[in-house]
C-alpha cells in the first residue's frame, strides 16, 4: 500500500502510525505546550487590557470630576460676581436714596402734614368757639326760662330797680369835656395832694396819681376816678363850650356798696351854685342845695328867673359828710338850652323844595 501523504503529526493520522512513530508525539507535545503558552499569553493580555481599561476609566472619571469641579467653580464664580454686583448696586442705592427720600419727604409729606396741622389748629379753635357759644346759649336759655317763670309784678319791680340804679337822666349835658367844656383853674380850688397818690424813685417824684379837676366832666364814674380837694370847703368853675340858659345841675357819686372805704364821708353835702358872666366875671346866685349820698344821682333845679344865658358855672361846696381831710367830687352835669326857654328853635323860613 502506498504511504499516506499525511504528516506524522497530523491529527487525522491513524493512531497506529502515531503509536509506532515516537517523533510525532514530541511534536504533539510541543504543540500542546505552545498552545498552553499562547493561552497563558492571551490570559496575561486580557488581564493587562482590563487593567488598562480600569486605568482609563479612572482617568476618565478623574477628568470628568475635574471638569465638573471646574464647572462648579465657574458657576460659583458667576454667582459670586452676581452677588458682588448686587451688593455694589445696593450700596450705591443706599447712598443716593436718603437724599431722594429727603426731597420726596420735603415735597410730598411736609406739605400735607403742615396743611393737616393747620386744619387741626383751626378745628381746635372753632371747637373752642363752639363751646363758648354753647355756654352762652345755655345761659341765655336759663335767663329766658327765669323770665318766663317771673310774674308781671316781678318784671315791673325789676325794671324799677334798673331805673333806680341806672343813669336815668335824659337831658343834654353841656358840661361834657367831649363837647368842649373845660375847667377854669383860676377860680378852682387846688387838688388835694396825698402821699399815697405819688410815686417816688430815690426821693424823686415820678408820677402823681391824683386826678385833675376835669375828671368831673367825663362820664367814667368808677371808685377813685374823682377830683379831690383838701378839707370840706372848696369850689370848681366849669367853662361851658357856649352860653346856655341854665335849668338844672346834676351831681353824681359812687354807691356805698362799691366804695373802697365802705362809707360815703367824702361826698359833698352843702353847696351853692353860681352862674358867671362878664369879663370881670359876675356871680349870679342860682341856688343852695344839699346832696344826699344814698341817692347816687341827684338833679337840682336852678333859680334862673328871669332866664339868663351863662358861659360858666361855679359849684361852691361848704361841707361834706364827715371826712376832715378831703372831699371827692365824681361828676357834675349842667342842663339847659341854647335857646331861651319858651321859644322854639330857629326854623328856616324858606321851605325846602321837593
Amino acid at each position: 500500500m502506498p504511504r499516506s501523504s499525511r504528516s506524522p503529526g497530523d491529527p487525522g493520522a491513524p493512531l497506529e502510525d502515531v503509536a509506532h512513530n515516537p517523533r510525532p508525539r514530541r511534536i504533539v507535545q510541543r504543540g500542546r505546550n505552545t498552545s498552553r503558552m499562547v493561552e497563558d499569553t492571551s490570559s496575561n493580555m486580557t488581564w493587562f487590557t482590563c487593567f488598562a481599561c480600569s486605568l482609563r476609566t479612572q482617568a476618565q472619571q478623574v477628568l470628568f470630576n475635574t471638569c465638573r469641579c471646574k464647572l462648579l467653580c465657574q458657576k460659583l464664580m458667576e454667582k459670586t460676581g452676581i452677588l458682588l454686583l448686587c451688593a455694589f448696586g445696593f450700596w450705591m442705592f443706599s447712598i443716593h436714596l436718603p437724599s431722594k427720600m429727603k426731597v420726596w419727604q420735603d415735597d410730598s409729606i411736609n406739605g400735607p402734614l403742615q396743611s393737616l396741622r393747620l386744619y387741626q389748629e383751626k378745628v381746635r379753635h372753632h371747637s373752642g368757639e363752639i363751646q363758648d357759644l354753647r355756654g352762652s346759649m345755655n345761659l341765655l336759655i336759663a335767663k329766658l326760662q327765669e323770665m318766663e317763670a317771673m310774674s308781671d309784678e316781678q318784671k315791673v319791680a325789676q325794671k324799677i330797680m334798673k331805673m333806680i340804679h341806672g343813669d336815668y337822666i335824659e337831658k343834654p349835658d353841656f358840661a361834657l369835656k367831649s363837647t368842649g367844656a373845660s375847667i377854669d383853674f383860676e377860680h378852682t380850688s387846688p387838688t388835694y395832694n396825698h402821699e399815697k397818690a405819688h410815686s417816688y424813685w430815690n426821693w424823686i417824684q415820678l408820677w402823681n396819681y391824683a386826678q385833675p379837676p376835669d375828671v368831673i366832666l367825663e362820664p367814667n364814674v368808677t371808685p377813685g376816678n374823682c377830683w379831690a380837694f383838701e378839707g370840706n370847703r372848696g369850689q370848681v368853675t366849669i367853662q361851658l363850650a357856649q352860653k346856655v340858659y341854665l335849668s338844672n345841675l346834676t351831681l353824681q357819686h359812687i354807691p356805698k356798696t362799691i366804695s373802697p372805704s365802705g362809707s360815703l364821708d367824702t361826698a359833698p353835702k352843702d353847696f351853692v351854685i353860681y352862674g358867671m358872666e362878664g369879663s370881670p366875671k359876675e356871680e349870679v346866685f342860682l341856688g343852695a342845695f344839699q346832696f344826699q349820698p344814698e341817692s347816687i344821682i341827684q338833679m337840682f333845679p336852678l333859680q334862673n328867673q328871669p332866664a339868663r344865658a351863662f358861659g360858666a358855672v361855679k359849684v361852691k361846696i361848704s361841707s361834706n359828710w364827715g371826712n376832715p381831710a378831703f372831699t371827692c367830687l365824681y361828676r357834675v352835669r349842667v342842663h339847659g338850652s341854647v335857646a331861651p326857654p319858651g321859644e322854639q328853635p330857629h326854623q328856616n323860613p324858606y321851605p325846602e323844595r321837593d
